[in-house]
């Protein structure tokens, strides 16, 4: 057909009958809604990521993020209800349920929000012969596999006014259950820091305008630009090329005034792509341990106490190897001594974690929702020796500095967002069937906190682990100590706490054998 006569050619609407063209039209425009996400409602579209992590809940794991603060003094539930309405509120998400519909969700105002119904009075029951501690943990694992109710924000906190744990200390427990969808762990540090004494309420938000835009021109401002914008401001991983070359992905129309520079930095990086991404479809299978195969539906959590977060500087400065080369070695000596304790023999074996990697400017992490990758460590829990192990690690992490791995992990939870639920999860258990575990480190804050007037004594989460991955390790530096805490299904790891008292002996251990080792110019250690 030539233009002439696509210029003139009537709408095909207009074609039909008139009954037949008002139903066309009315089915056209109900689609164009649902693709919008309004049907009646206002409010807010969820991003494809969260929505992933929302349609991410399964019978074996819930997509919670878990907490527990200890605090000194004890807390009134009273007092604590104020101070949430006065500071957590101030962040749309904890005021608004989410509604899902064919094409993903949206966040709505609860018209009915009730403080009592997310600030729970909690009374720990005891069996014989249990510590408070005990009791607690035991608590924290039950409603870590308890749904959050879906007519309601999807959040909770859970207050034993009265608790003394192992430290002795008597005053509160705090629980902390968060549904994944609304924040990442970043984003919690930043809530947190507005929710405790001296803290600010977050900066307001403009109202985004509804957007009207062609499915193409969706596709582009919900997946492509937000990866590629993450990429630029936070991505510091391939140099400056790969930045610029981001940038022009972004601006396609520039390439040419690069010219050939910017077309070889553009190769260098889709070459980079293409070997992440063959690296993340083509992992082995994890080796085959007890912590790996068909989780239940029973969680247990467990947690150590603090250790001096400037001792782990110290082993890592003598060795030459950052915090994180330290305490991921910690982590794998840990494992690999559970389960010889176990009468099984790690030797040879290795075991891989999925660790989640911040794709955004900290300054930006008040926003909430979900930006970051994944990226597999595999560690080498069959290793003995501390010091063979801790430079074993530090090698893999540093195999690992360039990699675009994050971003292909982000990009494949929105494309896992925008799919139907089976073919979601289908995505997902990929990762599920090549890892053993969840794990995460988050540098907290570096000052002892106050909450309405009582010390944070001590601050432990945990993250959920998705499919079929039954073994959660977090690690938290707060306070200038650094705690370990494990979450594990009973149906394969039915003793958390045998992994965490392996531990603090697996760290003075190794800081032993650093004070024995010969003594030179001290070099240099990474914050993380």
């Amino acid at each position: 057909m030539d233009s002439r006569r696509a210029a003139t050619a009537p709408h095909p609407l207009l074609s039909l009958p008139v009954p037949a063209a008002r139903a066309a039209h009315i089915v056209r425009k109900n689609v164009q809604r649902a693709a919008s996400g309004m049907l009646g409602l206002s409010g807010e579209r969820m991003s494809k990521v969260d929505t992933a992590w929302l349609r991410m809940d399964s019978d074996h794991n819930r997509m919670m993020i878990n907490g527990v603060w200890t605090l000194a003094p004890g807390i009134s539930w009273q007092a604590l209800c104020t101070r949430v309405q006065e500071r957590l509120l101030q962040y749309p998400r904890f005021r608004q349920r989410v509604v899902q519909d064919a094409a993903g969700a949206t966040w709505v105002d609860d018209d009915h929000f009730d403080i009592a119904a997310h600030v729970v009075r909690e009374k720990l029951h005891r069996h014989k012969g249990q510590s408070a501690q005990q009791a607690l943990q035991e608590r924290v694992g039950t409603l870590a596999m308890q749904p959050l109710d879906g007519r309601r924000p999807l959040w909770q906190f859970h207050l034993v006014e009265d608790f003394t744990g192992d430290d002795g200390v008597p005053g509160s427990a705090l629980i902390v259950r968060l549904h994944h969808c609304i924040a990442d762990g970043i984003a919690l540090i930043s809530v947190t820091m507005s929710l405790v004494d001296g803290g600010s309420a977050p900066p307001q938000r403009r109202a985004k305008p509804e957007p009207h835009h062609s499915p193409e021109e969706w596709l582009a401002d919900a997946l492509i630009k937000p990866i590629t914008d993450m990429a630029v401001k936070a991505l510091d991983m391939a140099g400056d090329g790969a930045a610029q070359s981001l940038h022009l992905l972004r601006e396609p129309e520039k390439l040419l005034e690069h010219g050939l520079a910017g077309s070889v930095d553009a190769a260098r990086l889709a070459c980079q792509l293409v070997s992440d991404a063959a690296a993340l479809a083509l992992m082995p299978d994890d080796s085959r341990t007890r912590l790996k195969g068909q989780p239940g539906e029973v969680k247990l959590v467990a947690w150590c106490l603090p250790i001096a977060l400037d001792a782990v500087k110290s082993v890592g400065r003598a060795l030459n190897c950052s915090i994180n080369d330290v305490l991921m070695s910690c982590v794998a000596g840990a494992i690999g001594n559970y389960l010889r304790a176990q009468g099984d023999d790690p030797s040879g074996q290795e075991i891989r974690a999925m660790i989640p990697i911040n794709l955004r400017p900290l300054e930006e992490a008040w926003k909430l929702g979900n930006r970051f990758g994944l990226v597999p460590l595999v560690l080498p829990i069959g290793i003995a020796n501390p010091i063979e192990r801790l430079y074993e690690v530090r090698r893999r992490m540093d195999a690992l500095k360039g990699s675009t791995q994050p971003l292909l992990a982000f990009a494949m939870l929105s494309m896992a967002g925008m799919l139907v639920k089976p073919a979601q999860d289908a995505l997902i258990n990929l990762f599920g069937r090549k890892t053993t575990a969840v794990m995460t480190n988050v540098p907290g804050p570096q000052e002892a906190l106050t909450l309405c007037g009582a010390r944070v004594t001590q601050c432990m989460f945990w993250v959920p682990q998705s499919g079929d991955i039954g073994l959660g390790v977090s690690i938290l530096s707060y306070g200038g100590g650094v705690q370990f805490g494990v979450m594990s299904d009973t149906a394969l790891c039915p003793e958390p706490q045998a992994i965490i008292d392996a531990f603090t002996p697996e760290f003075e251990q190794l800081a032993l054998l650093t004070l024995m080792l010969p003594w030179g110019d001290e070099g240099s250690a990474d914050c993380y």
